[in-house]
């Protein structure tokens, strides 16, 4: 759970681990290589088409579920969406863009740090 943001970032639900889950992890197994990408949004309107009613920052909790327990393997995105991996270098070039991001965010933390002292 992340602070100021427990609302959305709280473990999953019994409902969606139970519901939502086997739901998306059929889905998202199709999606091996780039050309199967899928959107947050596509992802959302899926859901919606069954009847539930789910928001895309829970969706991304579920992706975080799928990742961290390696429901999927190799389940990584792009600007686009969602995907399988088809090669290890896809698997670099993601893990590359992660810690891209982590350097940023550390970068607002620092300057953030610097302004409360």
């Amino acid at each position: 759970m992340i602070t100021n943001f427990e609302e959305i970032t709280h473990e999953l639900t019994e409902f969606e681990e139970k519901q939502l889950l086997p739901i998306m992890l059929k889905g998202l197994s199709h999606k091996s290589g780039v050309e199967n990408v899928v959107s947050n949004k596509q992802i959302k309107k899926g859901l919606e088409n069954f009847g539930y009613k789910i928001s895309h920052a829970r969706i991304r909790k579920i992706i975080h579920f799928i990742r961290v327990n390696h429901l999927i393997n190799n389940l990584i995105a792009n600007s686009k969406g969602y995907y399988i991996a088809a090669n290890e270098e896809e698997v670099k070039t993601f893990v590359k863009s992660l810690q891209q991001r982590i350097n940023s965010i550390q970068i607002v933390k620092h300057s953030f740090i610097k302004e409360i002292k």
